[in-house]
Order: C-alpha cells, then structure tokens, then sequence
C-alpha cells in the first residue's frame, strides 16, 4: 500500500475497515484525533467546517462536533449541517482509541433512528510513518449498508485527504 492510498473491506458484513499510511510520525497523526485546534482544519469532506467542536479527550468523555458544508458547488448540501456525538470508551497514547460514534442533535442529544458505530483507531508506527487503521463495526449488514448509502466511503476519504494535507502543514 502507498502513501495517499487507503484501502477498504468489509468483515462479516458488518465491520468495515480502513486502512492507510501517512507519511508522519504516529504521535503527531494521534494528536489530529485528539485537540480540537487540529480536527477544526481537518474534519470532514472537502467543502465541510467544522464550527463547532467540543472535546473531553478522556475514557468516558465525548466530543460534540457539527459538520457544515460551506461549499455552494455542492448544490442541496450548501449550509447543510451533521451533528455527530462521540463517546470514548478506551485510549492508549499514541497506539489506540476505541469509541462509539453516534448522530445527534445539536443539544448533543443521541439520534436513536440512525446506526451507531464502535470504532477502533489503531495507530501503528512505521519507522517515521504512520498506518492508521480504522475498524468500524455496526449492529447489523443493514446499518452498514446505510451509511455506505449516504455516502460514507467517499466521505472519509476525503476527510483523511485533509488530514494529510493538515499533517504535511503542520510537520
């Protein structure tokens, strides 16, 4: 796999994972996911901000955070915004978070008619370079098969392409 490359399967028809190399040291793309002033720059498809982002970066705390398309070429979704709440469960600096991912309002209220997703953010240091890799497992095929409708894939491979573009900034 190449740098810029991500790769994608889905196991048991439920789990999708997600895999990629970054050319940049694992404890710097491990504090992307972690401070606000860096998943302001980079969360989210081309076109999306982030204007809201609340973190409490610790098993058991959430991040609150609101996507809004800002891009008028992207026609319906011009102002569009997507709440999402997360809740950590488990992070080991600079290897691993484990949290789930829900829909919400913007009062942080979780969205019960959306699928909710348990995510595993392995960080994997390659001499200098970093796999992030990215299990994300959903309650059924179907839930899957719903955010792949959406257009999740396309999604966050747009968002990881900021990402290297805010880590080839910031480095």
């Amino acid at each position: 796999m190449s740098i810029n490359e991500m790769n994608s399967r889905v196991e048991n028809d439920r789990i999708l994972v997600l895999e990629r190399v970054f050319d940049a040291p694992r404890e710097l793309v491990f504090q992307m996911f972690k401070e606000p002033e860096h998943l302001t720059h980079w969360w989210g498809p081309f076109g999306w901000e982030l204007p809201v982002c609340h973190i409490d970066f610790r098993p058991g705390g959430s991040w609150h955070f609101c996507m809004k398309c800002m891009d008028q070429n992207q026609g319906e979704y011009y102002g569009m915004e997507s709440w999402g709440k997360v809740v950590y469960k488990d992070i080991i600096e600079p290897e691993m978070i484990t949290y789930t991912d829900y829909f919400s309002d913007a009062e942080g209220n979780i969205d019960k008619d959306m699928p909710s997703t348990e995510v595993t953010l392995e960080f994997i240091d390659l001499e200098g370079k970093t796999k992030l890799i990215n299990r994300a497992e959903y309650v059924s095929a179907e839930a899957l098969n719903s955010v792949l409708d959406m257009g999740m894939l396309q999604g966050i491979t747009e968002t990881w392409n900021r990402l290297e573009q805010h880590l080839n900034e910031t480095k």
